[in-house]
This record gives C-alpha cells, structure tokens and sequence, in this order.
C-alpha cells in the first residue's frame, strides 16, 4: 500500500511538472501547422503572380512545407525536454544512410531542382531528349512525364534530363522548315524556281519576315535539287510542309518539271555467237 501511494505520488508529481510542457508543446504544435499553411497560402499567391509553373509551384511548396514540419517538430521536442542534439544526429545519420542507398534518386531529386530553377523547358513544351520526343505534361519530383504523339506516355529520369541535350521546339514562337526539291537535269533551272517561288508565295502559312529562301543546293546524281528555306509558326509549321510539298507535286506536274527518282536503265545487246571462241 505504501509502495502504491509512492508510486501515485511520483505520478501526480511528474503530471504537475510535465503537463505545462505538454500544453505549451501542444499549442506551439498547432500553432506553428497553422503558421505553415499561411507561409504555403502567402508562397502560393506571389508565385501565382509571377505567373510560374504550375508544376514549379507544387514541386517548391511540397519540399518547403516538409522542410518547415521538420524544424516544427524538432523545436516540440525541445520544448517536451527532449535532446535535440543526439535526436538530430541520429536524424542526420539515418539521412546519410538513405542518402547513399538513393544515390540514384537523389541524382533525379537534383536534376527536378535544376529543371525548375533554370526552365529548359515547361509543361505544353514538345521536347527530345534521351532519344525521345514528346509533349512535357508533368515535371515530377524525380521524373518527367511526356506523351508522345502517337499517345504514348514516356517517363523520362530528371537526372539524365538535366545533365544531357534537350531541344525544345516550343521554346520559341516560330520555326524555319526545310523542304528539299528535286528537279530532273533536263528541266530548265530558272522555270523551275519560278515555279517554287510561286509556291512559297502563294502558301499563306509561310511567314513573309524572315523572307523565305530559294536556292539550289546540289547537283545530285539522279536530280537537281533545290533547297526551300521557310518560316512558320510553331502551330503551322507541320501542315505548312506537308501543304508546301502537295503544292510542288501538283504545279510540277501542271509545269511538266520531271520530279527524277532513282531508276536504272538496262540496255540488251544482240551477239553473234557464230564469231564466239568455242
């Protein structure tokens, strides 16, 4: 019975000594989400006026507010009389366990903070890179997500993204086309450019500043071929080469242009065999 009221004694003791803590943790606690969730809000709002990237903007308010509960809850501890010191080195070692056997994730981890901080690119973009090429629907926080055109969807590691060759056709407003045209050696060369000048001309796709160019750029083997330099922009460029080559085909045979393809002739020859060795 003595050991009993001891032990309640002890109780009540240490409830009367730790509970202020407890409250005073508590409310710090509570406090200090609601703090965060208005660092989130007020973060949110001026990168929402800088007009950022929507998946920049949820890729930084995701590690800030982590990193913010981190030092919440090693300042609640403190204040609970918990060591710190011993508490953070053995968080900072169990980090350094994970870190080395995600030394591939946190590669790709790095290379979504380069993506986001220097925007090689962004989402709606039609990127290649890796031996792949696609529209960027989503930067992930270790991975980039892109849909082909034929509709598949590719993930792309950040890692090898950022630290490799990336051409971004979306980055500017308009594109240049090259369309290569070939004419037979029989045509006449001025008839024909006449002809591609005309085309270029008359396509309403094809920008007039930058001035499109005409000109020949080899006397190949079977053809002569004229090399058609365009600008248009990025929404028009593909139907503007595929307009621009129906048009040619069509003129050219309006024209009478031979368009050559490569072909071989074959020429038999009538031997008198009564004058062969035997």
């Amino acid at each position: 019975m003595e050991n009993l009221n001891e032990y309640l004694k002890w109780f009540f003791n240490l409830l009367v000594e730790y509970t202020p803590r407890l409250i005073y943790a508590f409310v710090l606690l509570i406090g200090g989400l609601l703090a965060i969730k208005l660092i989130r809000t007020i973060i949110l709002k001026v990168m929402k006026k800088r007009d950022m990237d929507p998946t920049a903007v949820r890729f930084l308010l995701d590690i800030l507010t982590w990193v913010l509960r981190v030092m919440l809850f090693i300042i609640v501890i403190a204040k609970l009389g918990v060591e710190t010191s011993s508490f953070v080195a053995i968080l900072g070692a169990a980090g350094l366990a994970v870190g080395l056997s995600l030394q591939g994730s946190l590669s790709n981890f790095a290379g979504g903070l380069l993506i986001i901080i220097f925007k090689p690119f962004r989402v709606g973009d039609y990127i290649e890179a890796q031996g792949e090429g696609g529209t960027v629907n989503e930067i992930q926080i270790f991975a980039t997500k892109l849909t082909t055109p034929s509709n598949q969807v590719i993930y792309i590691p950040n890692g090898s993204l950022s630290n490799g060759n990336i051409k971004n056709y979306s980055k500017e407003l308009t594109r240049r086309g090259e369309i290569i045209v070939g004419a037979g050696y029989g045509s006449n060369m001025k008839h024909v450019k006449d002809v591609l000048t005309k085309i270029v001309a008359e396509e309403p796709k094809i920008l007039d500043e930058p001035a499109p160019i005409i000109r020949v750029k080899e006397l190949a083997d079977n053809s002569v071929n004229f090399q058609i330099l365009a600008w248009a922009k990025n929404e028009d460029y593909w139907q503007m080469l595929s307009d621009v080559q129906e048009n040619v085909k069509l003129m050219f045979d309006q024209e009478k242009i031979e368009i050559p393809f490569p072909q071989r002739d074959i020429v038999i020859r009538n031997l008198d065999t009564k004058n062969l060795p035997s």
